[in-house]
């Protein structure tokens, strides 16, 4: 039996979520083409006959405009301390930016393995994935470089045979069947904060939060009371759409993943609030969830 926590860190939008979603076969953090989507530091569980791995899944570190943002890199900085091996998630289709080489020098102290992972190879020759590695390689002193497509699944597997060789524990500490850490309603408002991603526009997303009020659960189906939070009204207005049609859309298209996530019919009931500079506020932080990092 082998086991371990790894983390997946990373610039904003460089594929994490998408890795640990395939990897797992089933969504536990939600995915947008726009950055800094996932907040929380979730944790996502692979299991084989003698092998489980604890993914930490971390909030993309980026320079922070507000309270939310130095707590999310204090989040993604903690899980590089607290885990047995570090994956360091690269763009692959993208030139190395002073955001790689600011997460770079956060390995430095580091007394364990980090292995650099060449994300988004897909459409990449493989002289150029060669001239990428180069680009790398002598930038740190690397356990290991792979490149993958989390996008196309491609050569995950051999990602999963490399993590293996440096787990340290022999237990388990998650029951087979367990996939995510996460309660069901907070993966539930996850699955509507990524419907409004994919909805909305670019400014809308990163002031919103959702969050499940009441969720009754029936023998043919789960009653669902949910809030889309806002700091402003004239995003409630954008979000609420006219006649109510924005809303009308996300909770449609939020319901139908949802169900599968739960596996019952469900009767979604979303409304909109605001809630001025809450990413600011320690008070609404710690009600919305983030205070582990708040200190």
């Amino acid at each position: 039996m082998k086991s371990g926590f790894v983390s997946l860190v990373g610039r904003p939008n460089v594929g994490k979520s998408t890795l640990l979603n395939n990897i797992l076969g089933k969504k536990v953090a939600i995915t947008s083409a726009k950055p800094q989507t996932t907040r929380n530091i979730i944790q996502g569980i692979y299991n084989e006959d003698d092998t489980q791995i604890v993914f930490v899944d971390t909030p993309g570190i980026h320079k922070p405009n507000h309270k939310l943002g130095k707590i999310l890199n204090k989040g993604a900085y903690y899980s590089i301390d607290d885990v047995d091996v570090v994956a360091f998630l690269v763009d692959g289709q993208a030139g190395l930016g002073k955001g790689d080489e600011y997460i770079i020098d956060k390995f430095k102290n580091l007394n364990k393995p980090v292995i650099l992972v060449i994300n988004k190879i897909d459409g990449l020759s493989k002289e150029e994935i060669l001239k990428k590695i180069t680009e790398y390689k002598d930038l740190y002193n690397w356990s290991d470089i792979v490149p993958v497509s989390a996008l196309k699944n491609k050569n995950t597997e051999e990602f999963l045979k490399v993590l293996k060789s440096y787990l340290p524990d022999n237990i388990k500490y998650y029951d087979d069947k367990q996939v995510t850490n996460y309660s069901e309603e907070f993966m539930i408002g996850e699955l509507i904060r990524e419907k409004v991603f994919d909805l909305t526009k670019e400014e809308v997303p990163h002031s919103i939060t959702c969050i499940v009020e009441q969720m009754i659960k029936n023998h043919d189906k789960t009653i669902i009371n949910a809030a889309i939070i806002v700091d402003r009204d004239s995003l409630k207005k954008i979000i609420i759409g006219k006649n109510g049609d924005m809303v009308k859309k996300i909770g449609t298209l939020a319901r139908k993943d949802i169900e599968n996530f739960l596996g019952t019919k469900v009767y979604l009931d979303l409304y909109v609030k605001t809630i001025k500079k809450w990413r600011d506020k320690e008070k609404y932080l710690t009600e919305l969830g983030y205070n582990d990092f708040l200190r």
